[in-house]
């Protein structure tokens, strides 16, 4: 029987995935458990909003939205949710994640979005578990024996 995810991951589309493979793949190594929708705000806001809302009730503890352009579905995402959400912008051909970027660290007071870099899908990874390690030793564990294996890489 499969763990239940504490993080959902939502991208607002499938062009998002190899990007977000590194937040998966980080996830993984981490031990974490996770789920992974593809729906835009833009297009799907009803499934946007059922996802969102229905997250915490489902067991998910962190959020992470991966979004280009101006679809800011991390933003979306944290109207609807009581969750601590982790945007992660796009890279996009039109103005290089730029858009992405701004759109997401441009939030209105009252609705916070954790933004890390353009494209910084492994980063999201990393923030979730140290966000789930503030109450769950097993994930704070985890961050600790990552930071040792970077020091010892160096």
């Amino acid at each position: 029987m499969a763990e239940k995810p504490l993080v959902g991951i939502i991208m607002g589309s499938k062009s998002d995935l190899p990007v977000m493979e590194g937040c998966t793949q980080q996830l993984e190594e981490l031990g974490v458990p996770y789920e992974l929708v593809i729906a835009s705000a833009h297009r799907k806001p009803a499934v946007v909003h059922e996802w969102a809302e229905s997250a915490a009730d489902r067991g998910i503890k962190v959020i992470i939205a991966a979004a280009g352009k101006a679809a800011h579905l991390g933003g979306v995402v944290a109207a609807f949710t009581p969750l601590p959400v982790i945007a992660v912008p796009m890279k996009t051909s039109d103005l290089g994640g730029l858009d992405s970027l701004l759109s997401m660290v441009q939030m209105p007071s009252g609705v916070p979005v954790a933004t890390v870099a353009i494209n910084g899908a492994k980063n999201a990874a990393i923030l979730a578990t140290q966000m789930l390690g503030t109450s769950m030793p097993l994930y704070r564990e985890k961050i600790v024996e990552l930071k040792q294996a970077m020091a010892e890489a160096e």
